[in-house]
């Protein structure tokens, strides 16, 4: 026969002591999660702010990478800088070096063509002889020309006046009359001149001739300058 068991006041306090103890106990153990909890999550919080202060080394390669590029890129557009100058003043001193070059071959080539135009009026010159008319005036135009070569004094006027006398312009004059033709050596010529006196002041590079116009001319005005100084000095017979 099964046994009864009398549950006595002391068994229900004793009870509700025990409930009372797991509640709290459990009240207790339900009241540290929740306080861990947050901890944890501040903890965790924390060290991700602290995380993220602290760049990696992802980070760190690439903001080297992105730095040296840059210091390459200032290194490049510095030195193009460098060349577009030096490129410039290159060009500069080319284009001055050319237009120097230019003038100089100018003037060369100008010169060049004044000295062949020069030597072309030289050859000209030799040969084409100047040409004097055969007349009283390009005579005396003629044997002035000599005597200036021969350093014999003497001027148009001069010459002109003395022919005029003597002559009267007529290169085949002769007098007959004189002391001189009494004596056999007739005067002859534009400036009567005697055959003795013509041989000893004959110009050289003129006909031998006594009565060729230049020659008498010239002969007469070389010994009219060294007696007289001068044909202009004369104003008589002679």
């Amino acid at each position: 026969m099964p046994r009864t068991i009398r549950i006595t006041r002391s068994h229900k306090l004793a009870t509700a002591v025990l409930v009372a103890a797991g509640s709290v106990t459990a009240i207790a153990a339900t009241g540290g999660q929740s306080e861990a909890q947050p901890t944890a999550a501040k903890s965790s919080i924390a060290a991700e702010k602290i995380a993220e202060g602290v760049p990696t080394a992802k980070e760190i390669a690439a903001k080297k990478a992105a730095t040296e590029t840059a210091a390459k890129k200032a290194a490049a557009n510095e030195a193009a800088a460098k060349k577009a100058v030096a490129d410039r003043k290159a060009a500069t001193e080319k284009a001055v070096a050319e237009r120097k070059a230019a003038a100089k071959k100018a003037a060369e080539k100008e010169r060049s063509e004044k000295q062949a135009a020069n030597r072309s009026t030289e050859r000209k010159a030799v040969a084409a002889p100047k040409q004097y008319k055969n007349n009283l005036d390009g005579w005396i135009r003629e044997s002035l020309d000599i005597m200036k070569k021969k350093n014999i004094p003497g001027s148009y006027e001069g010459l002109h006046r003395n022919i005029m006398r003597e002559s009267s312009g007529n290169p085949n004059a002769v007098n007959d009359w004189d002391i001189n033709a009494q004596n056999g050596i007739p005067s002859k010529g534009l400036l009567q001149v005697i055959q003795p006196t013509f041989d000893t002041y004959h110009v050289k590079g003129t006909p031998k001739k006594l009565t060729d116009p230049v020659s008498n001319i010239t002969a007469a005005a070389n010994y009219a300058a060294d007696r007289y100084g001068s044909i202009d000095n004369v104003d008589s017979a002679y």
